[in-house]
């Protein structure tokens, strides 16, 4: 075997130094004028039409990874020229005016097609013990789930914007204020994978971790078992190659065709054994250069990196470990795809190294779980679609009072970057929906139009910027949310209501853990879906750990039964 040395070096860019620079001093001035501004404005009277003593959600602060609620309260709906940037008038008679600017309606966020956080959460609650609450991203909870959305019928995405009103649910602990809350879905689809013999070759470079942690069962060993079958499953002009990594970095195999070279593969594979510590460093840089050295101009280049993300030795920290190789990985356009496994694993580690290595994250459990991504969606799933993709929803203040986008939190962009793409995205390929719900409460009385939901993305081959649009009124989401409605949306709801719960958050019209549990058996009969019958194991363990029961299997309890 090879040992290869690690060639690239770190080039910084800096392109956005100057711009934030700038950003940083207008933002300075525009808060003086803001505080000056409200002082006037108290001095007047001026009161907030949210002041009624109800707790608030906001779009534009939050306490916290555990906490959904808290935040100052969406402003009201006044016209600029009539309500909040009006100056009062002094005792001269001259109008003082304010250049306030006026309340932000807008919500931003980079697409997000990870589900690692909701596969170790399942993990997690089957060893008996429930996720550390910074591990759980609603957002992953709710894209396990199929969403049954109508496809484009070309490239690009399809938009459905639509919801429901939540109430406050039988037993659920709706909370102040539930009935006056909606949930709104804002759904991305993009046209369906190709069959495995229409997409484009793909050039594979698998990093392994083979540090002395992966020696625990379900993680080498599920590591070695997921590269053998999906051998048998690429095609024969697909080509893979293969780096391990302990506390240095090895080429086991340059990159190779299968074709002829399948029993050969095989064996690199299941001679890995567990090593010493942990250097994702050495092991990506190298990953890198081998992707670069056996890169196919028309093939889907991708380093898929497994491991479980447990850094001890040399960087440590994902956003210093990409910088290394960032250069390389704009010049060649590689893509990074995350395979975590075990039970004690980094998920927030790999999380940060895959957003910025332009790539997405998915969690191995057990056989099952690695025949379903290396088998049923890894091969199709090979190419990229879209580039730097992003979402804005843009609220309409007449109708719209407060909003909260649920999850999202390590994704969200600024709304002034929405049209700005050198600012990354998120990278989707084909098959792929994104969900996105946000809790949103409407004026009383409110009718017409709620949100406008625009999607942003860059042609992959092309690079041009591209745009698609959808719109909700307020009879979209005007049926009831556990109404008996769409039992798609009821299953995002079920899965943010349940990760909201993990992480200690205050939706509104949350259900209790066991009517969650219930809503969730009765859809996965509904839906005839296994994976809705898993969510809904998961949430009855946690209900179970929660009450201090454990996690042995016990009858769903009946709806409305909290326990």
């Amino acid at each position: 075997m090879q040992r290869v040395s690690r060639r690239h070096e770190k080039r910084a860019e800096g392109r956005t130094a100057g711009r934030v620079g700038v950003r940083a001093g207008g933002r300075a001035g525009a808060l003086a004028l803001l505080l000056a501004g409200a002082m006037a404005l108290t001095a007047c009277g001026s009161g907030d039409s949210a002041s009624d003593g109800t707790r608030e959600l906001s779009s534009d602060t939050r306490n916290g990874q555990g906490s959904t609620g808290g935040g100052q309260p969406a402003p009201d709906g006044a016209a600029p020229e009539k309500g909040r940037s009006a100056a009062p008038t002094g005792e001269s008679g001259d109008v003082a005016r304010l250049d306030v600017p006026p309340p932000d309606y807008r919500s931003t966020f980079a697409l997000d097609v990870d589900t690692a956080s909701y596969g170790y959460a399942r993990r997690t609650l089957g060893d008996g013990r429930l996720p550390s609450p910074d591990e759980v991203r609603p957002e992953e909870f709710v894209n396990s789930f199929r969403q049954g959305y109508e496809r484009p019928k070309g490239p690009g995405f399809s938009v459905h914007v639509d919801g429901a009103r939540i109430g406050s649910g039988k037993g659920g602990g709706g909370g102040t204020g539930a009935s006056d809350w909606s949930l709104l879905r804002v759904g991305l689809a993009t046209e369906a994978a190709p069959s495995a013999a229409e997409r484009p070759p793909a050039a594979l470079t698998f990093v392994v971790d083979i540090s002395g942690s992966m020696a625990e069962t379900g993680r080498l060993d599920l590591v070695r078992k997921s590269l053998t079958v999906l051998t048998d499953e690429l095609r024969d002009d697909d080509s893979i190659s293969l780096v391990t990594f302990s506390d240095e970095a090895e080429t086991r195999l340059p990159m190779t065709r299968l074709k002829g070279n399948r029993n050969r593969i095989k064996d690199v594979v299941e001679e890995m054994r567990p090593d010493q510590s942990t250097n994702v460093e050495a092991g990506i840089t190298l990953g890198y250069e081998e992707s670069v050295e056996g890169h196919r101009k028309g093939a889907t280049n991708r380093v898929v990196l497994l491991s479980d993300a447990l850094a001890n030795t040399g960087d440590t920290e994902a956003d210093g470990i990409l910088e290394k190789i960032d250069s390389t990985r704009r010049e060649y356009g590689i893509t990074l795809f995350g395979v975590g496994v075990g039970s004690d694993y980094g998920d927030a580690f790999m999380e940060r190294l895959t957003n910025k290595g332009d790539g997405n994250t998915t969690y191995v459990g057990d056989e099952t779980q690695a025949r379903k991504v290396f088998v049923d969606q890894l091969p199709a799933h090979l190419e990229i679609r879209a580039r730097d993709a992003k979402a804005q929803v843009a609220f309409d203040r007449k109708t719209v009072k407060q909003f909260r986008l649920i999850g999202y939190e390590n994704r969200k962009v600024a709304d002034e970057d929405f049209r700005d793409d050198s600012v990354d995205g998120g990278e989707v390929g084909p098959g792929h929906t994104v969900t996105a719900l946000y809790a949103v409460r409407l004026r009383e009385g409110a009718s017409g139009t709620v949100a406008k939901a625009t999607v942003r993305w860059l042609d992959p081959k092309t690079r041009e910027a591209q745009e698609e649009t959808g719109t909700a009124t307020t009879g979209a989401i005007d049926g009831s949310l556990w109404g008996g409605g769409d039992a798609r949306l009821q299953v995002a709801a079920v899965a943010a209501y349940f990760a909201d719960h993990l992480r200690g958050g205050d939706l509104p019209g949350a259900p209790g853990l066991g009517e969650l549990a219930s809503r969730a058996a009765r859809l996965a009969e509904t839906t005839e879906d296994s994976s809705v019958t898993k969510l809904a194991k998961a949430i009855g363990q946690a209900d179970r750990i929660e009450r201090g029961s454990g996690t042995d299997d016990e009858p769903e309890p009946d709806e409305g039964e909290i326990g």
